[in-house]
């Protein structure tokens, strides 16, 4: 199968390469030539398996070149997990069910893409025949950045630079990133948020002067954020899985719709379920669940895109704390009817002007399969406590976004479509938010807090967020947003 450019068409290559290269040379996002879809009896094949091998069926359709080595390639990325099934689904109320993605190394959902990507990157570079070092560049608003430096540290012929916002993240998030071992590694803090620092690595991406300085040391540069099609693909397996869960519990049959309510900043969660109704997933709707940084919830109503003139709030759920969505370039490449130049022209619209509109036609294709709404931070910390108080179990701050949202929904519309909210987060990497949303004090020790929480909710505490503070903090350093590029150049 090859890749196309959202903003190129001609720019067209190897699954491959896709994942080597990570962004096409003119800022756009590689996106399938073509979607492969799914049989009854594919349906009937991924009831029957365990996720790994879910994962080895799904991916194998978009990456053929390394379909041999996706079995071993799987079992080494989730035999990382704690559980013995990476994405449980778990009932939370009468047609409400919770898929959790947060039982990986790093306890949040990026893991489930982040453990496997270096594999899929090792070995599309052993197809292409590359021999350069790769850098892998990333921006973080918390999640991705440790399941990033998981994933690569010490991973032969691969470097990894996190930039993360200073005061954008929680302070467990921090901390896992600034206590990263590995010979390969580096992380940095920016004086910004997180749009400054996607902006540093795309800019870096785009700059041929920059790429060239870079190939002159043996050195290719690459993405982990959702921007590289190979950390997308990992992703669209689990939306399958829950599907395929369901069928096995006997909750719906083959060809029920199903909702996916996912909480989600910079659009790659949810369009990776977008591509899983592509291949043929039964899907209803799919509820778009924002912050009060509402950018996308407000599109997916006017058709509108824009950040002119908005504010930016640090929220309790920092890792959507995100008004430069860009993953909904891929979406909106989609519903254009695939037309790269459009996509290009409103792209440049949002660069320079701040916003960007689509078609009422456009919109109103949209609006058949998204919805998108917000949760305020007194809506977020309500849900927590009552989803607490009623069904006994604790949601972190992300997952109690896409609650609220899909229970405005649900009460407004009157669904009652089996719906999955997806669950992004251990609720210990936001324990403080989570602790006031229960009705307790936080110490301001973030170790006693971790310890307070399981006193109150008897969640044991993951043994890996225990032992960060017994660690070293080996990566401090806080640079200017305008310093990015001298600084990693300078490290290279």
């Amino acid at each position: 199968m090859n890749y196309i450019s959202t903003r190129d068409k001609t720019q067209s290559v190897s699954g491959a390469k896709a994942i080597v290269q990570g962004l096409s040379s003119e800022g756009g996002l590689f996106v399938p030539s073509t979607f492969p879809q799914l049989t009854k009896e594919d349906f009937d094949t991924l009831a029957s398996q365990d996720y790994a091998q879910r994962a080895n069926f799904i991916i194998g359709k978009f990456l053929p070149e390394l379909a041999a080595q996706l079995p071993e390639y799987t079992a080494k990325a989730y035999a990382k997990f704690d559980e013995e099934d990476p994405a449980p689904l778990v009932k939370v109320a009468d047609n409400t069910y919770l898929l959790e993605l947060w039982h990986g190394p790093t306890y949040a959902f990026k893991d489930i893409a982040l453990t496997l990507l270096p594999h899929l990157l090792v070995g599309s570079k052993a197809v292409l025949g590359e021999k350069d070092n790769t850098l892998i560049l990333v921006a973080t608003s918390g999640d991705t950045g440790k399941a990033a430096l998981e994933g690569f540290k010490d991973v032969q012929g691969t470097s990894i630079v996190v930039l993360y916002p200073e005061d954008g993240v929680s302070n467990l998030q921090k901390l896992q990133m600034q206590t990263t071992t590995g010979n390969n590694v580096k992380v940095l803090g920016i004086k910004g948020n997180f749009d400054d620092a996607q902006t540093a690595v795309k800019n870096i991406f785009t700059d041929k002067t920059i790429g060239e300085s870079f190939a002159k040391k043996g050195i290719a540069l690459s993405s982990a954020n959702s921007i590289n099609f190979g950390r997308l693909v990992p992703q669209i397996t689990y939306y399958f899985s829950a599907y395929a869960d369901m069928l096995n519990a006997e909750k719906i049959k083959l060809g029920d719709k199903v909702n996916f309510c996912v909480p989600t900043g910079n659009f790659g969660n949810i369009l990776a379920g977008y591509y899983a109704y592509k291949m043929g997933l039964p899907v209803n709707k799919f509820i778009c669940a924002s912050n009060q940084n509402n950018v996308l919830a407000d599109f997916f109503k006017t058709g509108t895109y824009s950040v002119e003139n908005r504010a930016f709030h640090k929220t309790s759920s920092p890792s959507m704390d995100i008004l430069i969505s860009s993953n909904l370039e891929r979406l909106i490449f989609e519903f254009s009817n695939r037309d790269d130049v459009l996509t290009n022209a409103r792209m440049a619209d949002l660069k320079n002007k701040g916003a960007y509109s689509v078609s009422a036609a456009e919109l109103k294709e949209l609006q058949k399969l998204f919805v998108g709404g917000f949760a305020s931070e007194e809506e977020v910390f309500a849900c927590i406590d009552e989803t607490f108080d009623t069904h006994g179990y604790i949601a972190d701050t992300h997952t109690a976004v896409a609650l609220s949202v899909y229970q405005s929904y649900a009460s407004e519309c009157g669904d009652k479509t089996p719906t999955v909210a997806v669950s992004t987060a251990s609720p210990y990497k936001f324990v403080a938010d989570v602790l006031v949303a229960l009705g307790e004090k936080p110490t301001g020790n973030d170790k006693k807090d971790v310890e307070k929480l399981e006193d109150v909710t008897a969640l044991p505490i993951p043994d890996s967020l225990n032992a960060l503070f017994s660690l070293k903090k080996l990566h401090d350093k806080v640079v200017d947003k305008t310093a990015v590029t001298n600084e990693i150049m300078g490290c290279f």
